[in-house]
Order: structure tokens, then sequence, then C-alpha cells
């Protein structure tokens, strides 16, 4: 389990970050309009969550990385319930407002991936398991 755990806090936080950069006004469109700079937070939370991965890929920044991304995935939760309160205005998203809600407890497991792969203590010594 930790295995998939490190896959996901490292690699695949890795390509979403990239992606804020690849479609950006994507990301702008589900930032709750009570929070200025859309753009900017984009860019700012594209670079937390890339720099958070390539951090947990590593065992001395592991620990760190974690937290740090564990911060960053509540950051951006808001987001994600702007974007479930108003499911109309994201018609392309697959499964509609079901998956929109559903999507909200999948941050908890998000969070436990994290926690799972970079701040639970390790039975392994770093360097013994991949």
């Amino acid at each position: 389990m930790r295995r998939i755990a490190r896959f996901f806090a490292g690699p695949v936080m890795a390509f979403a970050g990239i992606y804020h950069f690849v479609v950006p006004r994507t990301y702008a469109s589900i930032i709750p309009d009570a929070l200025p700079f859309h753009m900017p937070l984009v860019y700012v939370s594209g670079v937390a969550e890339l720099l958070g991965a390539l951090g947990t890929m590593h065992p001395k920044t592991r620990r760190p990385a974690g937290w740090f991304l564990i911060a960053t995935l509540i950051a951006v939760f808001p987001a994600n319930v702007n974007m479930a309160l108003r499911p109309e205005e994201y018609p392309g998203v697959p499964g509609g407002r079901i998956a929109l809600i559903a999507r909200l407890p999948l941050q908890a497991l998000f969070i436990y991936w994290v926690w799972l792969a970079t701040l639970k203590d390790d039975p392994h010594p770093a360097g013994t398991e991949a």
C-alpha cells in the first residue's frame, strides 16, 4: 500500500502540479469568486504541488514535503467545494454533480496517501524499499 501511496504523492502529484501550467484557465475557473488573484493562485498551487511531489521522492525531504503536500491539499479543498456547489458551471466534468460531490471525500483519501507515503513510520530504512 505504501508503494501506491508513494506513487500518488510523487509522480501523480507532480503531474497535477505541471497540469496547472498546461490548462491554467481551467484551474482558475474553479477558484471561489471570494478569493482574489485567480491566475496567481493557480500558479502558486501548481508550484506547491510540484515541489511537494518532488520532495516526497527523496528520503531526506520526504517528511517535510509530506506536511507541505497535506497543507496544499487542504488549501485547495475550497475549490473542490466550490465545484460541488455550482455543478452547472462545470458541465464538462464526467459524472456531473454526483462526481463533483464524490470528489470531496476523496480529498481525505489523498491526504491519507500522502501521510502514508511520507509521515507514517517507515518499517524499512531509506533505500531498502522502492
